[in-house]
C-alpha cells in the first residue's frame, strides 16, 4: 500500500477529477490538501478521505497590498505543506492544477516529492504551465494542450471521470430523483451557477413543463437560489407544487443528475463536457465568455464541429433564444438522438485509470 496525496480545489472543475483518481487508488492510503473554506472540503469529508486544510487564495491580478498578502499567505501554505508531508511522508503527490494545488505541489518540489499533475483544458492553467515542467509526469485533457506544457512526460488521458457515468443506468437515476422514464433537462451553470443562465431559464420553466411535459433538474449556484427562487414566484407561484421541476442551490451527485437527463444546458468547462459526453447528454453549451484564453468558447465550437453539441453565445441568451434552441431538440426526435450518439462517442471512460498507472508508476 503506497501513500498519497491528493490535492485541487475551488471549484468542480478542479475538485471531481481530483476524487475520481482518489476513488481510483483503490488500496491505497489518501490524504487530501484543500483549502477549508471551499467546496471541496464538504465533498472530500461525504467521500471519507482525510482531509488536510491550508488556507490559500486566488492570485490578484494587478500589483498591490492585496497581492504581497497573498504572496506571503502562499508561503504560509506551502510551508505547512512541507510540514504535512514531513508528518505522513506520502509517496508521491498528484495536483488537478488551479491555485489550491499550487502550495502542496511546490512543497513537493522543495521535499523532493515526485509529483503528478492533470490540466482538463486546451490551454492549461498558469499553475501547471508554471510548475508542470518539474513534474514527473502531467497528464492532459487534450493533445493540443502539450504545447504550453514543456515536459516531455506528458500523457494525454481525458478526464478522469468518477466511476459511476460507466455503470449508473438512466432508468436508475431518474428513480433516485423520483423522476419519471421520460424526457429530461438539466440546466447548469457549473459549481458556482451562472447568472445568465438562470435568468434565461427561470421564466420558460412553466411553459417547458406545461407545454412539452418536460422533467426539469435545474441547478442554481448556492449564491444564486435565493434571487432565483424570487424571481420564479413572480412568474409561476405554484412552481413548488410541479413534480416535473427540481431546483437546487447545488448538487452533491451529478453523476445521477447528469445520467437521468437527456439534454442539458451548460456552460464549457473541459470537465462538463467530459461528463456531458460519458452521460450521452444532448447540450446546448452558453460559453462563459471571460473564461482564460477564452477556452470555454473554443471547447463548445469543438463540439459544434462535431456534431455533438448546440451554442448559444452569452450575450445573446434570453428565453426566447433558449426555448427556441430547446424546441429545436425537443420537437425533433431524430436531431435530439443524433446530437445524443455523436456526444456519447467522444467520451473517454478510462481517464482516471490511466492516470492512476502513471501516478503509480511516476519517480523522483
Amino acid at each position: 500500500m503506497k501513500r498519497f496525496f491528493i490535492t485541487g480545489g475551488g471549484t468542480g472543475g478542479h475538485i471531481y477529477p481530483a476524487i475520481a483518481v482518489a476513488d481510483a487508488l483503490v488500496g491505497n492510503e489518501i490524504f487530501y490538501i484543500g483549502n477549508p473554506k471551499n467546496l471541496e472540503f464538504d465533498i472530500v469529508r461525504q467521500k471519507g478521505y482525510k482531509f488536510l486544510g491550508v488556507n490559500v487564495y486566488g492570485m490578484p491580478r494587478s500589483f498591490g497590498v492585496n497581492l504581497i498578502k497573498w504572496a506571503f499567505q502562499l508561503w504560509l501554505a506551502v510551508f505547512k505543506c512541507c510540514y504535512y508531508i514531513l508528518k505522513y511522508k506520502p509517496d508521491a503527490v498528484f495536483g488537478t492544477g488551479g491555485y489550491v494545488s499550487a502550495p502542496a505541489l511546490i512543497a513537493a518540489g522543495i521535499m523532493k516529492i515526485p509529483y503528478m499533475m492533470h490540466d482538463c483544458d486546451a490551454k492549461p492553467g498558469l499553475v501547471t504551465r508554471k510548475i508542470g515542467p518539474h513534474a514527473s509526469c502531467v497528464s492532459l485533457a487534450f493533445e493540443c494542450a502539450k504545447n504550453y506544457v514543456n515536459n516531455k512526460n506528458c500523457k494525454i488521458n481525458g478526464n478522469p471521470i468518477r466511476a459511476e457515468f460507466k455503470t449508473l443506468s438512466k432508468e436508475e437515476a431518474r428513480k433516485r430523483l423520483n423522476l419519471e422514464n421520460r424526457l429530461t433537462l438539466c440546466i447548469m451553470g457549473g459549481s458556482q451557477g451562472a447568472r445568465s443562465i438562470n435568468d434565461a431559464s427561470f421564466s420558460i420553466l412553466k411553459q417547458l413543463s406545461k407545454e412539452y411535459n418536460l422533467q426539469i433538474i435545474f441547478q442554481t449556484g448556492k449564491k444564486n437560489i435565493g434571487y432565483v427562487i424570487e424571481q420564479l414566484l413572480k412568474v409561476y407561484p405554484e412552481y413548488d407544487a410541479d413534480r416535473n421541476i427540481i431546483i437546487k442551490p447545488y448538487f452533491d451527485d451529478m453523476v445521477t443528475v447528469l445520467k437521468a437527463s437527456d439534454i442539458a444546458i451548460s456552460r464549457s468547462g473541459s470537465l462538463s463536457i467530459s461528463e456531458i459526453c460519458a452521460s450521452g447528454i444532448a447540450p446546448i453549451f452558453v460559453p462563459y465568455p471571460y473564461a482564460a484564453a477564452d477556452h470555454q468558447r473554443k471547447n463548445a465550437k469543438y463540439m459544434v464541429e462535431k456534431g455533438a453539441g448546440l451554442y448559444i453565445e452569452d450575450e445573446e441568451l434570453t428565453p426566447n433564444k433558449l426555448l427556441e434552441v430547446l424546441k429545436s431538440l425537443i420537437e425533433d426526435s431524430g436531431r435530439l438522438a443524433e446530437i445524443q450518439k455523436n456526444s456519447l462517442s467522444l467520451a473517454k471512460f478510462d481517464g482516471a485509470e490511466q492516470i492512476v498507472i502513471q501516478l503509480l508508476n511516476i519517480k523522483k
